[in-house]
């Protein structure tokens, strides 16, 4: 997925279709003197429907398509025959795609599997006909209800990404590296910050034909949880990982340090993110021997710690069994 195709912020109009009105007519036959009321019901408006698609990693398309309408009801006849409804209108998201209310910004509903349908603007209701009317008072109404009007408004689409494994840390920490290396993911990679403007998918053969996802996440500096550097628009995309895969590379001066700053920002952009499965990636670590390391181990706080080196491809089959049994797959 070229990451100049991911979206995943978009704004869209979305309207139903209004409810076809009742039939407020009469019969008239031959023979048949004082029919009386025979209109139909008026058909119900389209729905506008989110539906989860697996198939999908972007909210690229409705970048571009901004406005979603469902096709109205149509009118109810003559022998009480009902109106056709209104066509439905689909939007196709990824699954993790989150819904919000652009007024009041609140969570309408989650996309959380592949197929799950929800209505985000419901169709009129259509209006019943005259026979509904008709009484002992009243044996020939000549009067039917309008059809319901239909719902119209913007929407808010948020995606998080789904992945198994996110990789936190700072800008430069080798995270594209490592996902380029152990993926046929194509991040960009250059020697300057902020090189990843965009979440990056890879997928991660395993033994046994088997696999994981893991997702490059924009770097994190201090003060990202009040919007410093990218901000909060990609933190929201580690909530949806099983496990978070910290890099802190070896040249650091202090990655403890370091390692603790990135554990504070998760903390105040969301509390429940501290209790993920964790693991600490010492990356560049090939400038390392083996004395250093053991200085650097005693000065790291107590959570599961690998030391790797992308390019030099060191400990990275060691790193995928780790994140294997983290995830405790069968």
């Amino acid at each position: 997925m070229a990451s100049d195709n991911f979206v995943d912020y978009v704004k869209i109009y979305c309207r139903s279709g209004k409810g076809g009105a009742g039939s407020r007519h009469m019969r008239r036959e031959r023979h048949i003197p004082k029919g009386g009321p025979d209109g139909g019901d008026g058909g119900r408006g389209g729905h506008v429907i989110i539906r989860g698609n697996k198939q999908m990693w972007t909210l690229l398309h409705l970048k571009f398509q901004k406005h979603t309408k469902a096709d109205h009801g149509k009118s109810g006849g003559a022998q009480q025959r009902t109106g056709a409804e209104g066509n439905d209108a689909y939007i196709d998201v990824p699954v993790g795609t989150i819904v919000r209310d652009s007024e009041t910004n609140e969570i309408l509903f989650e996309i959380d599997e592949d197929g799950q349908e929800e209505i985000v603007r419901k169709g009129g209701k259509g209006g019943r006909g005259n026979t509904h009317f008709k009484s002992s008072t009243n044996r020939s109404p000549d009067y039917a209800q309008p059809g319901e009007d239909e719902e119209e408004g913007w929407t808010i689409l948020e995606l998080k990404v789904l992945a198994d494994v996110g990789l936190v840390g700072f800008p430069n920490a080798g995270k594209s590296t490592l996902l380029s290396v152990l993926s046929a993911a194509k991040p960009e990679i250059a020697d300057y910050a902020f090189t990843t403007l965009r979440p990056n998918l890879g997928i991660v053969s395993y033994r046994g034909n088997r696999s994981f996802v893991m997702a490059d996440i924009p770097g994190i500096i201090e003060g990202a949880h009040e919007g410093k550097g990218l901000g909060l628009r990609f933190l929201r995309h580690i909530e949806r990982n099983s496990l978070l895969l910290f890099l802190v590379p070896a040249d650091s001066d202090d990655i403890a340090k370091e390692y603790q700053i990135l554990i504070n920002e998760l903390r105040q952009y969301n509390p429940q993110l501290l209790d993920k499965e964790r693991i600490l990636a010492v990356s560049k670590s090939d400038m390392l021997d083996d004395e250093l390391k053991d200085e650097i181990r005693k000065q790291l706080p107590d959570l599961k710690t690998i030391f790797i080196s992308s390019v030099a491809q060191q400990n990275l089959a060691e790193l995928k069994d780790l994140i294997w049994n983290t995830l405790d797959h069968d």
